[in-house]
């Protein structure tokens, strides 16, 4: 999760926030050269009390100028399109979930059990344990299995919300009457935090995502035991 003076991402732990955070890299790396490259040219004119009159008119320079940013264009935008289409890929889901946004709880029901589903209300501070965090933790967790493809489908019965974990790269609206869906892989076990990213009405900064993502073997205890309390 994030920490006080991050500077960059949440360490990943899916493959598409691996592809990501190489993406940003990528583009960030570009707009530094493009940066050093204007204002060494800006420094070199206010500098020099010489004149090129090559610079001045010169048909060659002209055309680089137009050339040069189209190809960088295209360095941009073709990774960002792989991306794209690597986000809405989902092939053959080992488990389904399905995410219903409340003011201002989660609802969760894995549509692959008969009864297993539950409601996620954040922890208040005053009952917080040594360790856990504040407007970050729920009561519930949605538990998954590690290097398992996963589908989460997402919509809302009240207003507008925004399931996002962004250490996993995934952000999906919310939307009452509509059904969303996306994907993600957990790549390790790990709890992994995420918040409603979208204004939702008062309490909208306290309805928190937590996802727990375990072994296989640990998942299927645990959704044996939550089939015995249902």
């Amino acid at each position: 999760m994030a920490h006080p003076s991050q500077l960059g991402f949440q360490d990943a732990a899916s493959p598409v926030m691996e592809e990501l955070l190489h993406f940003h890299d990528h583009a960030l790396m570009i707009v530094f050269l493009i940066s050093t490259l204007v204002l060494y040219i800006i420094v070199a004119m206010v500098t020099t009390k010489l004149t090129n009159k090559y610079i001045l008119d010169s048909q060659e320079i002209e055309i680089i100028w137009t050339i040069l940013p189209a190809i960088i264009l295209i360095l941009i935008a073709l990774p960002s399109l792989r991306i794209l289409y690597l986000m809405d890929e989902i092939n053959d889901p080992h488990l389904t979930i399905k995410a219903m946004g409340h003011q201002w709880y989660w609802s969760y029901e894995y549509t692959d059990y008969e009864d297993l589903g539950f409601d996620s209300y954040m922890i208040p501070t005053q009952d917080l344990t040594p360790g856990q965090f504040r407007l970050l933790e729920a009561d519930h967790r949605m538990v998954v299995p590690v290097e398992s493809p996963i589908r989460v489908l997402v919509s809302a019965e009240d207003v507008l919300h925004s399931w996002a974990v962004p250490a996993l790269g995934v952000k999906m609206d919310a939307v009452p009457g509509r059904l969303n869906q996306t994907a993600f892989i957990a790549s390790r076990p790990g709890i992994f935090y995420g918040q409603c990213s979208e204004i939702c009405g008062a309490n909208h900064s306290f309805m928190p995502i937590v996802v727990e993502a375990v072994p296989l073997e640990h998942f299927e205890n645990w959704s044996s035991l939550m089939l015995e309390d249902a």
